[in-house]
């Protein structure tokens, strides 16, 4: 299975993720990472492997490569094999914009975030979510408290967090529309925006604060 990445600027803040093992800084036009922390750092950003839960599997491997890097807009891929736990999450392959995602933001601060994601996918038996993911805390360095993802597509039963299973709103965003799920993690509150059809060609993410 593979997911090609083919414009992705400005991205709010990644995945939570442990330490990377290995950091690449992109010299090449083409760099790969297969290794179950790796990252490659680009211009702006960072790419992770984050194979955070590739124990579960009985098998299988993940490679992610940066392709290139035009201004704001970087073209990626990940391409992957997973055999056993079909229902347990092997990996969160992400970008990170590193100016937010290392030292955060006060959400005051933030008038819009603009934002596009061109991707598709080549594969069969896939399940996964394609999404934006945010995480907010009370104080600067904080504990979250609040997870906010934006899933351009389910694919293949992947489901948000929920707490009743059925979504407590509904949105329109870019003209797409989105239900809206909320449940805990732990601790965490998380909000998911779902696209009710899968948005490969997605650009007006703008969020104004007041």
């Amino acid at each position: 299975m593979k997911f090609t990445q083919v414009a992705l600027p400005l991205l709010f803040s990644g995945a939570a993720f442990a330490a990377p093992a290995a950091d690449k800084t992109l010299k090449a036009r083409s760099t790969q990472i297969c290794g179950q922390y790796d990252s490659v750092a680009t211009g702006a950003y960072t790419v992770y492997q984050d194979l955070w839960g590739q124990d579960s599997a009985t098998s299988g491997s993940q490679c992610s490569t940066v392709t290139s890097l035009s201004g704001s807009t970087i073209v990626w891929s990940t391409s992957w094999s997973w055999a056993g736990a079909s229902s347990s999450v092997k990996s969160y392959a992400n970008i990170a914009l590193d100016s937010v995602a290392k030292t955060g933001v006060k959400v005051s601060s933030i008038s819009a975030i603009p934002a596009v994601w061109k991707w598709g996918y080549t594969g069969s038996s896939i399940v996964a979510d394609v999404s934006w993911d945010i995480f907010t805390a009370s104080t600067a360095g904080g504990t979250n408290e609040y997870e906010i993802m934006i899933w351009l597509a389910a694919i293949g039963g992947a489901g948000p967090i929920s707490s009743t299973g059925s979504p407590i709103a509904t949105a329109t965003i870019a003209g797409y529309e989105f239900k809206l799920y909320s449940g805990p993690n732990g601790d965490t509150t998380v909000y998911s925006f779902v696209a009710s059809s899968e948005a490969t060609n997605f650009d007006g993410i703008r969020t104004t604060s007041g």
